[in-house]
C-alpha cells in the first residue's frame, strides 16, 4: 500500500498554472482583434485605439486570477457593472463578446481542467453584465 503525496507549501495559483502574463496577453489580444471588426461592440470602445482596453481587461483578469494587483492598484475596485452600465449589453452584444472571447481560449490550448474553469468564468461574467434587453 503505497502513501498518497500530499503537496505541501504554496501550490501555483490559476495564474501561474495557465502560463502567467503571456497567456493572458495571448488571450486579450486574440479577442481584441474579434472585437476590432465587431459592428456592435466595436462602438462601445470610445478610443481609437484599443490598446488601453486591452491593457485594462489584461490587468483585470491577471489580478482576478491570482496574478499582480495592478489593476486594483491603477482602477480601485474592478465594479464591473457599473464600468459596463453605460453601454448598451444586451443578448446579442453578450453573444457576440462570447464568440470573440471562445476563439481566444479556444487559440490558447489550455488543458481541459483550467479551459473549463476560465470558460465557466468568462461565461457567468457575460451573462451578468447584460443590463437591458433592447436591441
Amino acid at each position: 500500500m503505497s502513501i498518497p503525496i500530499i503537496p505541501t507549501g504554496p501550490q501555483p495559483n490559476f495564474f501561474d498554472q495557465i502560463g502567467g502574463h503571456e497567456t493572458f496577453v495571448r488571450l486579450v489580444d486574440t479577442f481584441y482583434r474579434g472585437v476590432a471588426d465587431d459592428s456592435v461592440l466595436r462602438p462601445m470602445y470610445p478610443e481609437e485605439d484599443l490598446g488601453p482596453a486591452k491593457e485594462r481587461l489584461t490587468l483585470f483578469l491577471e489580478q482576478y486570477w491570482g496574478g499582480p494587483t495592478t489593476y486594483s492598484e491603477q482602477r480601485g475596485h474592478p465594479r464591473l457593472r457599473m464600468r459596463h452600465n453605460p453601454f448598451t449589453v444586451n443578448p446579442d452584444a453578450r453573444d457576440r463578446w462570447l464568440a470573440h472571447m471562445r476563439s481566444a481560449v479556444d487559440e490558447l490550448g489550455l488543458p481541459p481542467l483550467q479551459d473549463e474553469t476560465l470558460w465557466n468564468y468568462l461565461e457567468r461574467a457575460a451573462f451578468a453584465m447584460v443590463n437591458t434587453f433592447e436591441e
